[in-house]
């Protein structure tokens, strides 16, 4: 049962991940079906990609099972069709990339976890999956990656896969307790954007305006 609701998890953070990604790039640029989509993909299979290159287990799910493939595309193509509604659902495209980064950043702890890392190294791999792939659709379509950007954005990842970590180490691991570090991930972002709160400046730096 742990097994198939760390299996839904993933694959509901993959299919969140696409959807943003995919809107993301048709709110930034002017890309055809074929640029929506990979793009979608990217965002959505980038961190865990990563992350298994990290862990060193090869090759990554995402070619493993074709369902992580097939969210992915499923996402992206939504999004596509939908785009024309782009305007309307700005808060969307945050909640979903909000989503999509609890989500990731706790299955990305669990799976290091599972493969003997340990607890520092699997709290950075999960941060590392729910910013990875909103890393690289940032830079295929030249703006400056969010996690170094904006808001509270690592830091919450970096809060999730903690609580998570810890769960496994209090022997208190389970569905439960990944969906309530998935959810601590998901309120600290949410709170950063409705609030406007930034990750510390240097001293004399210039802040993010908010919006």
């Amino acid at each position: 049962m742990a097994t198939t609701a760390l299996l839904v998890l993933d694959l509901v953070g993959t299919f969140a991940f696409a959807l943003n990604g995919a809107l993301t790039a048709l709110r930034t640029t002017r890309l055809d079906i074929v640029g929506v989509i990979t793009l979608g993909m990217i965002t959505a299979l980038g961190g865990g990609t990563i992350r298994d290159v990290f862990l060193d287990a090869l090759p990554p799910a995402t070619f493993l099972d074709w369902r992580y493939l097939a969210v992915a595309a499923a996402g992206g193509l939504i999004a596509f069709l939908t785009g024309h509604h782009l305007d309307r659902i700005n808060g969307t495209i945050t909640v979903l990339d909000a989503a999509g980064l609890s989500l990731f950043a706790v299955t990305g702890a669990l799976k290091a976890v599972d493969l003997g890392f340990g607890p520092a190294q699997a709290v950075i791999v999960g941060a590392i999956t729910g910013v990875g792939g909103g890393t690289l659709r940032d830079v295929l379509i030249r703006q400056v990656p969010s996690v170094l950007s904006s808001g509270l954005y690592a830091v919450p990842a970096l809060v999730g896969a903690t609580v998570v970590v810890v769960a496994d180490l209090l022997d208190a691991r389970g569905p439960v307790a990944a969906v309530a570090a998935a959810a601590v991930c998901f309120a600290i972002r949410m709170l950063g954007v409705r609030f406007g709160v930034d990750a510390p400046f240097p001293p004399g730096g210039r802040r993010r305006e908010p919006g």
